[in-house]
């Protein structure tokens, strides 16, 4: 094989019959071909199904026994009958999946941090920001949040059980609550022939209910922010299906901010008898917890009637401190139906007054007045009913919502009172519940066909597959479901300095608000900067505005300092908390005090990581690439000087090439690099690139030619110490695990295509050599992995064995896999890119039952770490990636596929910046 290299270092590094040919002669031709855009089905294999075969569920809804598709189901989305059970039972990684060796490697760590973790607990009475003691167990009932960006948000599972809520910012509570059910109740000739709580569930409570529906004629479809539960009742000739829609609206940042979800009920009679159907809605005050134990909670019935729309419904006070909040379950009152309540229940009875209540006529008594308090220990419950008229051979529709208004928020240091998104809508008073309610009921089909229009060009195109439509789309619950908070930003909260040299700061923020979301649901810090790099994809193409408003925060954590000094765990040294002009790791703990201290990470000193400075000038350019603005541009380019001089220290031998420094100082925290690297250099030497662009559209001459300079010496350093003629090295250490695969080595390049750099005028690392390393990991990492079933595991070794020098390099980490994916796509490897990316959306949803909490990583057997996880947000980067190269094809700019996102300003960079609007 010519691979350019000398022999010996071909050996060292490659050991093993070599699986991918790549000349170093492939001249300019081959990789003008890899970079056309082609189908994902062009390379698929003559017996493999169709693509866009709309079945595709795997087993998911192999016990499905009955017949009814439901009304208006759409073909595409995550699919799964309501008797299905996982085989396969993971559990979360803990000290007993490390190996000996590095279990010693991380023994002064594991000591440190058993100290920190007991005095967090014990004795400042706090939840760690990463609870390694206590994981969230496997529970593999997820479905589709509601709730929009910011507000909170409610999951109901995929059996129609709420079961995970984050009403009080970034605090998750995993909580099945029994008595928040839907109930079916059909009459026949005034006769209720059929009542039934639409649940699978056996309860202790509420005994008097009808529980335990037959999980085998039903089944949940999941196409966020959208979610259908299609019940075929037996013996009834009744379908019921339940559509749920949240407004999680692209580029909207009004509707798409409101705490509401909306219940649509269509109900079709195939028989040939009238009938009159009920749907009960019961729900809990409260979680059953502590919370609700000191007692004083209390409901009350409310009717809003606006605009000749009338909605009814039961409010729910939960006056608890520091965050009150009341819950509205509300429906539409229309000439076809009537809606009835039950004021208070005991939701630890047998329920045997509601459930007669219902029986006895299909309605509720509708008690006047609010209810007396709840005493101290008890809970309290309330129902909404509503009835309609079901005709032979016909269709009705009930419509419920479900909103909460908790408008004031404190985080868990109680020190600064903030304000929701939502209330510069619906106001700060607490009272807003009524009017969000009858907002939503009478929104929601505007809503649904805004998410229709955004929907419907990937939904149609047949060349993408089945799968990777639910993927799209379903990954982004975490968007509004990762603990996420939109805030509205006081106008003296802004430091004046800074006020004025960013012009758009104080514009940005105040009209757009402050958003942040975790890096977890299990690791409690606030955009995590590292990871968001991956996930950011979604955000800067579907809300840029957020997107640029984080950006803003990151650049004001930046320019601060935090010199109180504290113990890391992974060293033990002592450093300060942040130092200036480097980019903080994250913006803070929710149970702490976000964006006045920063910082919650406690496991290295992030000053000293290599990346995060490079990924906030890799970030920067590419949102103004994507979205044009000048202005954002202008205002981070001293900001990217600052981190970029902070970063120049770490080239200690002034070769233009960053060094690691022999521990985890990266995104891959258990991971350790040392010297020149694939990962941190080729960041590094994207960054240097984008630096030399940004000086041209800023007119700083001097900048552009320091860093061309460093570019040339970086980039012949990078080749010469890294490329072994199929790939480039893990790093430059003496261990064996240096000549490991990293999937993710070509990050740099991925942004730098991402941005509409790196290639021609503006390559970096030469396309042969990205396209021959990007076949290599494709043979190692993904097919010689798991049966090439499991997406691509982090390092492999050249002779075809996982690396399992570290926790983390035989991981497989997902936002990564679609990272790698995307780049695949830009490189014209598109067929291999959806192969790459479907072993690990097939693995998540379909084999473990993570839907909607999709992990940090899983190995090729037994565990999987960090539930719910902000990096796989970066499946968007493949959809750019495939705009791209479809645009490019054409010839022409447009729109972005599907998000209404220009891929660039009308003029060309330099050309927009020499003539600002």
């Amino acid at each position: 094989m010519g691979t350019g290299v000398p022999a010996s270092e071909q050996m060292r590094c490659a050991k093993g019959d070599p699986q991918v040919d790549c000349p170093e002669d492939a001249g300019d031709t081959e990789a003008g071909q890899v970079t056309d855009f082609e189908s994902p089905e062009d390379k698929r294999p003559q017996s493999e199904p169709g693509y866009s075969n709309p079945e595709d569920s795997g087993q998911l809804m192999a016990s499905y026994e009955g017949k009814a598709k439901g009304y208006q189901v759409p073909p595409f989305g995550w699919r799964i009958c309501l008797a299905h059970e996982f085989a396969e039972k993971r559990k979360p990684f803990n000290a007993n999946n490390v190996s000996l060796s590095n279990l010693i490697k991380h023994l002064g760590m594991g000591l440190r941090y058993l100290q920190w973790w007991y005095r967090k607990t014990q004795v400042e009475k706090k939840t760690p920001f990463i609870d390694l003691i206590n994981c969230v167990p496997l529970r593999q009932i997820y479905g589709c949040p509601l709730g929009g960006i910011g507000g909170g948000t409610i999951t109901r599972g995929w059996r129609g059980q709420f079961c995970r809520w984050q009403l009080n910012p970034g605090m998750y509570q995993h909580r099945t609550v029994i008595a928040d059910q839907f109930t079916v109740c059909l009459r026949r000739e005034g006769k209720t022939v059929y009542q039934q709580v639409l649940s699978v569930e056996r309860p202790s409570v509420l005994r008097s209910w009808n529980w335990g529906l037959c999980g085998y004629f039903a089944f949940y479809h999941a196409l966020y922010p959208r979610a259908w539960t299609v019940y075929q009742l037996p013996g009834q000739n009744v379908t019921l299906t339940c559509r749920q829609i949240t407004p999680i609206l692209p580029h909207d940042y009004q509707d798409s901010s409101l705490p509401v979800g909306v219940f649509v009920w269509d109900v079709e009679n195939e028989g040939d008898e009238a009938l009159d159907v009920s749907i009960m809605f019961s729900m809990r005050n409260g979680l059953g917890g502590g919370d609700d134990a000191i007692g004083g909670l209390w409901n009350e019935p409310f009717c809003l009637e606006r605009d000749g729309e009338t909605v009814q419904g039961l409010l729910l006070h939960h006056p608890a401190l520091p965050n009150p909040y009341t819950m509205a379950m509300a429906a539409r009152l229309t000439a076809d139906t009537t809606v009835t309540h039950i004021t208070a229940f005991d939701p630890d009875s047998t329920g045997q007054q509601v459930w007669q209540d219902l029986l006895q006529d299909g309605q509720l008594d509708s008690p006047a007045g609010r209810s007396t308090p709840s005493q101290k220990g008890a809970g309290i419950a309330g129902a909404v009913c509503v009835t309609g008229k079901l005709p032979p051979r016909g269709q009705c529709r009930l419509e419920f919502s479900l909103a909460w208004d908790m408008p004031r928020i404190m985080f868990g240091a109680k020190g600064q009172v903030y304000y929701r998104r939502y209330t510069r809508f619906f106001g700060r008073d607490g009272n807003a519940a009524p009017a969000l309610s009858h907002y939503a009921l009478c929104q929601y089909v505007d809503w649904e066909e805004k998410i229709s229009a955004w929907q419907s060009p990937v939904l149609d195109d047949r060349s993408l597959p089945a799968w990777y439509k639910s993927a799209l789309f379903n990954e982004l619950y975490f968007l509004a479901d990762g603990g996420t908070v939109w805030l509205e930003v006081p106008e003296d909260s802004l430091p004046e300095e800074l006020v004025e040299s960013m012009c758009q700061l104080r514009p940005i923020l105040q009209e757009y608000g402050r958003f942040g979301y975790l890096e977890g649901q299990e690791y409690r810090m606030y955009n995590t900067y590292d990871v968001h790099f991956y996930a950011s994809f979604a955000l800067v193409m579907l809300w840029p505005k957020l997107e640029l408003s984080l950006q803003y925060d990151m650049a004001v954590a930046t320019l601060r300092e935090d010199l109180t000094r504290r113990q890391y765990l992974m060293s033990g040294v002592m450093a300060p908390v942040k130092r200036r002009n480097v980019i903080p790791h994250d913006i803070g703990d929710p149970d702490d005090e976000p964006w006045l201290r920063v910082n919650a990470y406690v496991v290295h000193d992030t000053a000293d990581w290599k990346d995060l400075n490079l990924k906030f000038v890799l970030q920067v350019y590419r949102d103004y690439y994507l979205t044009g603005d000048q202005g954002f541009l202008r205002d981070m380019w001293p900001v990217c000087l600052a981190v970029m001089e902070s970063e120049m220290k770490f080239d200690k031998d002034q070769d233009g090439l960053i060094e690691n420094g022999g521990y985890a100082d990266q995104t891959y925290d258990g991971w350790v690099t040392t010297g020149p690297s694939a990962y941190c250099g080729g960041l590094w030497l994207a960054a240097v690139a984008v630096m030399v662009q940004m000086a041209i559209l800023c007119g700083a001459h001097d900048v552009q030619d320091k860093f061309s300079s460093i570019l040339r010496r970086g980039q012949e350093a990078y080749e010469r110490l890294l490329w072994n003629g199929r790939y480039y090295n893990y790093d430059c250490s003496p261990q064996p695990q240096s000549c490991s695969i990293m999937s993710d080595q070509c990050a740099g390049q991925w942004f730098l295509r991402a941005s509409g750099l790196g290639e021609g005028d503006t390559e970096v690392f030469p396309t042969r050599h990205v396209v021959c390393a990007l076949q290599t990991i494709f043979e190692f990492n993904v097919r010689a992995f798991a049966g090439g079933a499991m997406g691509a595991v982090n390092g492999m070794q050249p002779h075809g064995v996982p690396d399992r020098s570290s926790v983390q390099s035989d991981e497989v980490w997902v936002g990564v896999v679609y990272g790698l994916a995307a780049t695949m796509i830009q490189e014209g490897l598109t067929w291999e890119g959806f192969q790459t990316a479907e072993g690990c959306y097939r693995t998540v949803w379909e084999r473990l039952g993570l839907a909607f909490q999709t992990p940090e990583a899983y190995c090729q057997q037994r565990v999987f770490r960090s539930l719910a996880y902000m990096r796989p947000l970066s499946i968007w980067a493949m959809q750019l990636a495939l705009q791209q190269q479809q645009q490019k094809k054409a010839s022409r700019p447009v729109a972005a596929h599907g998000t209404e996102l220009s891929t660039g300003p009308k003029l060309g960079p330099k050309e927009a910046m020499a003539n600002p609007k």
